[in-house]
């Protein structure tokens, strides 16, 4: 987005505000304890705010500068790292796993024939995570280089190569251990070189620090399996961090992201960054049959809007980054639960801002004739009037609305659902204290009004949505009954 006009930018920046209310509202509904959220776009950070609590054993309230272990996300890091080596010329995407690691083809393994660019797509029909991955429920601890090599050799041939998408930790885990050798150190201090430190990552490693253990907001068991959660330590990950072992804050994470837009040189060019963003295999998903993996990275469409990334999975932390390589758009989230919702989140700001987008003004085509079925505008109301005063979230028994400003212009919709923006009311002025409902569900009160009852300095007491009356919900829930 760093070429996009400035109407464009401050259409964005200003949908920001409901998307810090609609965070607020989600996150409390949904009873996670923590999230943290960064949007990157114009060649900046834009937002950065945390919700919640990052202990809730400690009641220690989250922050932006807390450290999240981002599990999967190491799949992006190893995938940049292997590029970067492939243009070094220190290693071939064709070159089978058997000449890095020798001791795959000493025990007769078949992996020895499986090349990195099956690695790196998950396309070599490797085992997930072995026949015993209790530690994934921290049972024992995670594999070593010794234990991983016994995996691979012992029980990592599964599918066959290039027959259809196969996820696999343990296969890049072997990656790691490729990109290490090609580097001439570790993956753990090639990528901590080559790409944290290049970039300035201040809050982001490839494995558990000792040293800053107290940084870490606490991981979180679920409520699916238990009533209540339970704080989960955090250990290291061994010989599988590059599948699952880094950790960092949404603010570096979207930064990160920000290396991977077309244009930008400080990790890859252009050609790899196309290669690696490309989709090697579509169709896991039959309700999303576009959607696809690359190298190390997940493409997804919202409304069709192609977003590329990668989410996480670790112990007590389930986290989503996705980024627009072609606008310069990056978003990421960062939850402290083993049922955090940072898909959820992600994918509903990514819809709050596309929907800002649409707003603008648009010129329709006309047949010259009339609808006698639409709505037509209410006059212009004497005198300028304030959006803003018409802003708020409102309650009663029936649930939650809020009201709010995308594009210049006001919307209503209830923050309680995972896409608020799908289909709001469309609000139009009539005057100081009453909008029009001029578009939405066919189902709500298109057509009707919302009335603003206020006292003597504009505060707003109340609102009418199409008859039915609700109170800002601070006052909502001062009153201490629900009807």
């Amino acid at each position: 987005m760093t070429s996009s006009p400035n109407a464009t930018v401050d259409t964005l920046r200003e949908a920001l505000t409901y998307v810090d209310a609609w965070l607020d509202y989600r996150v409390w509904k949904l009873r996670t304890p923590g999230a943290q959220v960064a949007v990157w776009f114009d060649g900046q950070v834009q937002f950065s705010k945390a919700y919640g609590i990052s202990n809730l054993d400690t009641g220690e309230a989250l922050t932006t500068s807390h450290l999240f272990r981002i599990a999967s996300h190491s799949k992006t890091f190893a995938a940049t790292a292997m590029l970067q080596l492939v243009e070094a010329g220190k290693l071939r995407l064709d070159d089978p796993a058997g000449a890095w690691v020798p001791e795959l083809a000493e025990a007769g393994s078949p992996l020895a024939a499986t090349t990195v660019r099956e690695l790196v797509s998950h396309s070599g029909g490797v085992i997930r995570d072995g026949v015993d991955c209790t530690y994934w429920a921290h049972s024992r601890p995670f594999p070593g280089e010794a234990e991983l090599l016994e995996i691979a050799t012992r029980d990592g041939d599964v599918r066959q190569p290039e027959a259809t998408f196969k996820y696999s930790n343990i296969g890049f885990s072997l990656l790691g251990m490729i990109i290490g050798k090609a580097a001439g150190s570790s993956f753990n201090e090639y990528a901590k070189t080559a790409i944290v430190e290049k970039l300035g990552l201040r809050n982001t490693g490839p494995e558990l620090d000792d040293a800053r253990l107290a940084e870490y907001a606490g991981g979180h068991s679920g409520l699916g399996s238990w009533t209540e959660r339970q704080v989960i330590p955090h250990v290291n990950t061994h010989a599988m961090s590059a599948a699952t072992g880094f950790y960092s804050t949404a603010e570096d994470m979207v930064r990160f992201a920000s290396a991977h837009f077309f244009g930008d040189d400080r990790l890859l060019s252009d050609r790899s960054k196309n290669e690696m963003q490309r989709a090697v295999w579509t169709g896991q998903s039959p309700d999303a049959p576009q959607d696809g993996y690359g190298y190390g990275t997940t493409i997804h469409h919202y409304g069709g809007h192609r977003m590329v990334g990668h989410s996480g999975g670790y112990p007590g932390h389930i986290t989503r980054t996705m980024w627009d390589p072609h606008e310069g758009l990056a978003i990421s989230v960062l939850t402290n639960a083993v049922d955090g919702p940072a898909e959820e989140l992600a994918a509903g700001i990514l819809r709050i801002l596309d929907k800002a987008r649409e707003v603008a003004p648009k010129l329709p085509l006309s047949s010259g004739l009339v609808n006698s079925a639409a709505i037509p505008p209410p006059p212009a109301p004497d005198g300028e009037i304030d959006l803003n005063s018409f802003t708020g979230r409102f309650a009663a028994l029936w649930g939650v609305t809020d009201v709010f400003i995308l594009g210049g212009k006001l919307f209503a919709s209830s923050p309680a659902t995972p896409a608020p923006v799908v289909q709001p009311d469309e609000l139009a002025v009539v005057d100081a204290n009453t909008l029009r409902i001029m578009g939405g569900s066919p189902y709500g009160s298109v057509g009707e009004l919302y009335r603003y009852e206020r006292d003597a300095t504009g505060k707003v007491l109340s609102l009418f949505t199409g008859g039915m009356k609700m109170w800002p919900i601070a006052d909502y829930r001062a009153r201490e009954r629900v009807l």
